[in-house]
């Protein structure tokens, strides 16, 4: 009886040092689709081109950090170069997540 204890004490211990409590967070992706409805007014947009290395908005270099402010409101588009991870586009996304007066749409 007493080594059935230490087994079912060993698989709890196993369990609990093996299992993730980390919160995961949300990211809302949106799709550049075909016919929308016009604005009344015309839409500012931004052209961002991300790889694994660079970011470009507008096809000029940029850092990550600063990508945010640079960026007035309006609809950022997001061109993806074979090479990028999706964490870089995590990142990116994280970036421009805090501003509410942009719509970011991911280009296939």
């Amino acid at each position: 009886m007493t080594a059935l204890i230490d087994v079912v004490f060993l698989l709890l211990l196993f369990f609990m040092l093996t299992s993730t409590f980390s919160s995961f967070g949300e990211i809302e992706l949106n799709r550049a689709g075909g016919a929308q409805a016009e604005a009344e007014q015309p839409v500012q947009r931004a052209f961002v081109q991300l790889g694994a290395d660079q970011l470009s908005l507008n096809g000029t270099s940029v850092e990550l950090t600063t990508i945010a402010e640079q960026i007035d409101e309006g609809l950022v588009l997001v061109s993806l170069q074979g090479d990028v991870t999706s964490q870089r586009l995590v990142d990116l996304l994280a970036a421009l997540r805090g501003r509410p007066d942009l719509t970011v749409l991911v280009l296939e």
